[in-house]
């Protein structure tokens, strides 16, 4: 019961005033207030609904206080109470209620709603205390100068979760402690799901703990659970903990807890997780992957994943054997004159055809992995550039292994000495350096006897070996090296007004530290080789000459009809080379040698399999011919406005045919018509693309020394021999179509709506975000755009080559691939191929996905094949809860 002596405020509005108390706020004497007729209070307490106090004892802060009906102070008892849409700042801390109780002398707050005539309760608290906030559906009781608290029945988000209790008792840390509480990332009313526990702990900056606990289904119990859960509850990018195992059981390897470990976040540049795998029937697997970034400086990511397979002791055909992956990432960020980057992708050849990822199947048919680690400097000041680099390549199908340790590179920009002369030849005239220095090795080893005597082709035998450290010697031993230095020197000028003239020579030297010396043995009856050591150089160029010009023309269309103009562009060039011939003995760049008991000898290259190869053989004075055809259309597009609009469409986007003549031949001197092609159709939704090279010679039939019939190319053009314009030696054809009603999105445009979408939703951008979003973009699997009710993409591949041995050889395959919506949340996606040769479908995958609210649901099923296997995944979509799934694989192990 309120004092009679208490004094009311009503709701008026005034300016805000500032109430100065006694620093004790001690109780007013009551024998100094006068029985009856009480004089009217002083500006102790202003006639206005807002408050503001500045106490001095313990508080330090400014503590703002309103009411939106009444404000009712208890001098007595050193309280005040506040009604209606009420509230109550202290510092960070804000408390909003329609009733809110201000205890003084306890520093305390009480808030509850209020209940009205028909018993419902409105107005219930809402208070926040920094960044945390607690939706109260009962009452709190608050100490501001301690900041502890006792809330009933609240719900409070702690980071991407929502952790409601019955009772919620808060530290001065801002750490909670909740009875008979649940945790959830649905932040639906009825949540979707959550885990339910009797005793939960949230530290703040750290972690959610709870005791043993079940989860949830829209309400319904399941027999999951743990006796305990860690959640992390920090920003993610310094969140460190625990990473529980997915397990499951394959038929061969048995049952597997997979991916346990630890995730470390060392600090806000680095970030590491360490995982293991175990198998029932044998074998084991370590993982070790991390994150790396310097601010304006650089980014990367280094994997390591390890897998060890053992049979148990009753297989029939044991295995044992080891493979492991290698991945590291290095991007800088443009700053100075240098610049570091690297991309390895480096394993054992076994790994993809054992270690299987469901989710991306076409890891599984990688056929080659491939490295790079460079390094470039620009000289400030100076026209010269340097760039060093380490590559690796490895082919998964021939174990053929290479590693350039290194490549380096010395280049000088173009430089025109004469810019200053009025004649225009030596003005535009120009002069570049180019020097790289090469070491390779590689597993293919070049065999020192029986050396074919057709060098000429490079088709010399070798043998591949294993690449491993027993036959380090060897590898090393077969090491190729050698430097190329490369003068360019060009002019370009205008010749008779319409016509552009080209002049270039190039002046090219190879530095090698060996040679191929030649003998025919008479024993073996072959040819075998010996490398001589020693410094040789060998000194090549090539001059040219080239004239182009533009051709255009109009072909104007009157009446009404759709097409208004075409318009045609043709560049056609007309040019000479000159190369002499380097096989001259005086050169010394070929050996003359015996190649059998005959005496018949032949020229062979003395730098033949080399890193830079050998002088070319034979004179060249060609004369060159191409032209370049581009074919558009103006067609009117319709419009609801009286002038109607026009729009360019490409009938044509290129037409290319080239070919040359070498006078200095003695056979064959019209090289093959080489011609390609490219358009597209239906708004460029439709690209074809061609490719074909036509021989002009003839063929001719003749038996072989075991009496077979082959065909032979002889030095006759096919139209003097009844063999028509010539054969088609190489011809291919691509169609690609993609269909959406969304229109196509680039990779770019992909990333670009994933981080709009990821910001909208308050996401905070930071290097684990950006190398997530870039996985989305490289994996489109892993980005649904349930806004697009469905997407088409169908491929065509034709190749065909026909050898002038008259063997030919046909591939052809479609593949078809894309993705249906059934309804708002369910999707189906696809991709498969078809081998219309062979007759058989290739690899093919088809996956359901469906839109949980805050969970998602991904089926991946690969039907037949080596890969055959499926996935199911329910995986929360919350961030910091992306290994929380119900999971239940089989691999293409489980026959």
């Amino acid at each position: 019961m309120v004092p009679d002596w208490a004094a009311a405020q009503q709701p008026t509005r005034r300016t805000e005033r500032r109430l100065t108390v006694p620093d004790t706020l001690a109780s007013p004497n009551l024998d100094t207030i006068p029985e009856s007729n009480p004089p009217a209070l002083k500006d102790t307490l202003p006639s206005d609904s807002l408050a503001k106090i500045m106490p001095t004892g313990p508080i330090q802060t400014e503590i703002t206080y309103h009411a939106e009906d009444s404000i009712v102070s208890d001098f007595t008892q050193n309280k005040i109470y506040l009604y209606n849409q009420a509230y109550f700042e202290y510092g960070e801390m804000r408390l909003e209620a329609d009733y809110i109780e201000i205890d003084w002398k306890n520093s305390m707050l009480y808030a509850s709603g209020v209940t009205d005539s028909l018993g419902n309760v409105r107005g219930n608290p809402f208070f926040k205390d920094g960044p945390s906030v607690y939706e109260i559906r009962k009452e709190m009781r608050y100490n501001f100068a301690t900041q502890k608290a006792i809330i009933k029945d609240v719900v409070t988000e702690q980071q991407d979760g929502i952790l409601r209790g019955e009772t919620i008792k808060k530290e001065e840390d801002g750490s909670i402690y909740l009875s008979h509480g649940y945790y959830t990332t649905c932040k639906l009313t009825e949540p979707h799901w959550h885990i339910s526990s009797k005793r939960i702990k949230s530290i703040e900056g750290k972690q959610v703990v709870s005791g043993p606990f079940n989860l949830y289904f829209n309400g319904i119990p399941t027999p999951l659970g743990l006796p305990f859960g860690i959640i992390p509850n920090t920003p993610e990018e310094k969140a460190s903990g625990i990473i529980f195992p997915s397990y499951g059981e394959e038929q061969v390897r048995g049952i597997f807890l997979r991916d346990f470990g630890y995730y470390f976040a060392i600090n806000d540049y680095i970030h590491a997780r360490l995982t293991g795998d175990i198998y029932s029937k044998g074998g084991w697997g370590a993982k070790a992957q991390s994150v790396y970034k310097k601010r304006y400086r650089y980014t990367g990511s280094f994997n390591l994943d390890f897998q060890k397979f053992v049979s148990p002791e009753t297989e029939l055909n044991p295995v044992n054997y080891n493979t492991f992956r290698i991945q590291w990432s290095h991007s800088p960020e443009t700053r100075g004159t240098s610049k570091f980057s690297a991309s390895v992708n480096a394993g054992s050849t076994s790994y993809f055809n054992n270690v299987i990822n469901q989710n991306n199947f076409q890891n599984n048919i990688s056929s080659e992995f491939t490295s790079n680690v460079s390094y470039s400097k620009t000289f400030t000041g100076t026209p010269f550039s340097m760039s060093a680099n380490m590559r690796h390549s490895q082919s998964v199908s021939t174990n053929e292994v290479r590693l350039d340790l290194p490549s380096i590179s010395l280049n000088m920009n173009r430089q025109s000495p004469f810019r200053n002369v009025n004649f225009e030849p030596l003005k535009t005239l120009n002069i570049a350096w180019n020097f790289n220095l090469q070491n390779s090795i590689t597993n293919r080893v070049d065999q020192s006897f029986g050396v074919p005597t057709d060098l000429s082709t490079g088709n010399e035998t070798v043998d591949v070996i294993p690449f491993n450290l027993a036959n380090a010697n060897l590898l090393l031993d077969n090491a190729k090296n050698g430097a190329k230095n490369t003068i360019p020197i060009s002019s370009n000028f205008t010749l008779f007004k319409y016509f552009t003239g080209n002049v270039n020579t190039t002046l090219t030297e190879l530095w090698y530290l060996n040679r191929i010396n030649y003998y025919y043995n008479p024993t073996e009856q072959r040819v075998d080789k010996i490398l001589e050591d020693g410094f040789n150089r060998i000194t090549t160029y090539t001059s040219s000459f080239a004239l182009n010009t533009n051709i255009y023309g109009f072909f104007n269309f009157k009446g009404n009809g759709k097409i208004q103009t075409i318009r045609q562009h043709l560049q056609p060039s007309i040019g000479f080379s000159f190369q002499p011939d380097f096989s001259d003995p005086s050169f010394g760049y070929y050996q003359e040698v015996q190649v059998n008991e005959e005496g018949d000898k032949r020229l062979l290259s003395r730098h033949q399999g080399f890193i830079y190869g050998g002088a070319t053989l034979g004179e060249s004075r060609s004369m060159t011919f191409n032209l370049r055809n581009v074919l558009e259309a103006k067609i009117k597009n319709p419009s609801d406005t009286a002038e109607a609009e026009t729009k360019k469409i490409p009938l044509l986007e290129t037409l290319n045919l080239s070919t040359s003549y070498n006078f200095a031949a003695d056979s064959f001197n019209l090289a093959p018509l080489s011609i390609s092609a490219r358009t597209s159709f239906f708004d460029r939704k439709l690209s074809v693309n061609m490719t074909t090279t036509l021989d002009p010679y003839a063929t001719a039939t003749s038996l072989n020394s075991n009496g077979v019939e082959t065909q032979r190319k002889i030095n006759q053009y096919a139209w003097k021999n009844g063999q028509g314009i010539g054969t088609i030696r190489n011809a291919s054809l691509n169609m690609n179509m993609s269909l959406n009603p969304g229109g196509n999105k680039t990779p770019g445009e992909v990333r670009d709506e994933v981080t709009t979408n990821f910001m909208q939703q308050g996401g905070v951008m930071n290097e684990f975000v950006e190398s997530e979003i870039n996985r989305i973009v490289s994996d489109p699997n892993q980005y649904i755009d349930w806004n697009i009710p469905w997407n088409l993409s169908i491929g065509y591949n034709l190749s065909y080559s026909k050898q002038t041995t008259g063997t030919t050889n046909i591939t052809q395959g479609m593949n078809l691939s894309g993705d249906v919506s059934l309804s708002e949340k369910w999707k189906i996606n696809f991709n498969t191929g078809l081998d219309l040769q062979a007759q058989k479908i290739t690899q093919s995958m088809i996956g359901i996905a469906r839109d949980l609210h805050c969970w998602q649901m991904n089926v991946n099923w690969i039907p037949f094949g080596r890969f055959t296997s499926y996935s199911i995944d329910i995986r929360v979509k919350s961030s910091i809860l992306q290994d929380l799934k119900v999971s239940r694989r089989r691999s293409f192990f489980d026959n």
